[in-house]
């Protein structure tokens, strides 16, 4: 069954809300599990969890605001600071170029902890260069 771009809208829309309820469970789970150790590496991989659900929250937020009130990023809006977003795109870059030495040099069998950690670094700087790649596309209009 096709839906209507209607249907489709109210069923995102939706969607998004039953999402962040899980997130909102994510945050109080995690902040319960914070106030139960003092184990440095559980604390900080629950707070990176609780930080990125806040702002999954946000994000969520956002996209249903873009179908109910149409808000967009127009290209134009983005070459009057392009050159900044290129400026960050490239210390990103290097922040991957970075990461990844680290874990070349690292054997993980001497420190696992330190490999992880720096795995999930890597993860997130890529994710942090595919945002501005992605945003490179809507400059030049390849998305609506």
């Amino acid at each position: 069954l096709e839906m209507s771009v209607k249907e489709v809208h109210e069923k995102l829309v939706s969607n998004m809300k039953k999402w962040q309820k899980l997130e909102d469970a994510t945050i109080l789970q995690t902040s319960g599990i914070i106030s139960k150790t003092d184990n440095t590496v559980i604390r900080i991989i629950m707070e990176i969890i609780r930080s990125d659900s806040l702002n999954h929250h946000r994000v969520q937020s956002l996209i249903s605001e873009t179908i109910e009130r149409g808000i967009t990023v127009n290209p134009d809006e983005l070459m009057e600071i392009w050159g900044l977003i290129e400026r960050h795109s490239e210390m990103e870059k290097n922040t991957v170029r970075l990461g990844a030495e680290c874990l070349d040099i690292l054997n993980p069998k001497d420190n696992v902890v330190a490999q992880y950690l720096l795995s999930y670094l890597m993860t997130d700087e890529q994710k942090h260069d595919e945002l501005l790649e992605n945003l490179e596309k809507i400059k030049k209009g390849m998305y609506p």
